[in-house]
């Protein structure tokens, strides 16, 4: 394996300045997610479970937190690129957020229920109302 280095148009030499040659662009763009993007801790949840985010928003010069309470539908990507997805109800309309993983503005993540579902997006969930809408809890 020889290193190579990456330089600019103007030969300025990049901040990674050897890096293998057999890397696929791929694996090169997860090496760099892994090196540089912070990650955070946030607990392990699914689809199906309860869970309230809060995040931060910016108003103005002013910032104040804000929380979305809802299923998560489906959660989505791998790495820096994973998304997952939450919808609530706001008086009858079904409202749904998608969420980055790695969103500097996302503070916490609390799981208020794990939910029992047989499939790890579920979309079905959008049709269903009253007593057909409820998914089964977890205990323990």
């Amino acid at each position: 394996m020889h290193p190579v280095r990456i330089t600019s148009d103007d030969n300025r030499e990049c901040c990674f300045n050897l890096i293998p040659i057999n890397y696929t662009m791929e694996s090169l763009i997860k090496f760099v997610q892994d090196e540089f993007v912070t990650k955070k801790e946030f607990p392990k949840f699914s689809s199906g479970d309860t869970i309230t985010v809060y995040y931060e928003i910016k108003e103005g010069e002013k910032t104040r937190t804000q929380f979305f309470k809802g299923v998560v539908i489906q959660r989505r990507g791998s790495g820096s690129t994973e998304t997952f997805t939450i919808r609530k109800m706001s008086g009858t309309v079904g409202v749904e957020r998608i969420f980055p993983v790695n969103l500097p503005a996302l503070q916490k993540i609390e799981v208020n229920k794990r939910g029992k579902v047989r499939r790890s997006r579920i979309y079905y969930f959008r049709e269903l109302t009253g007593k057909k809408a409820r998914i089964k809890e977890i205990r323990g």
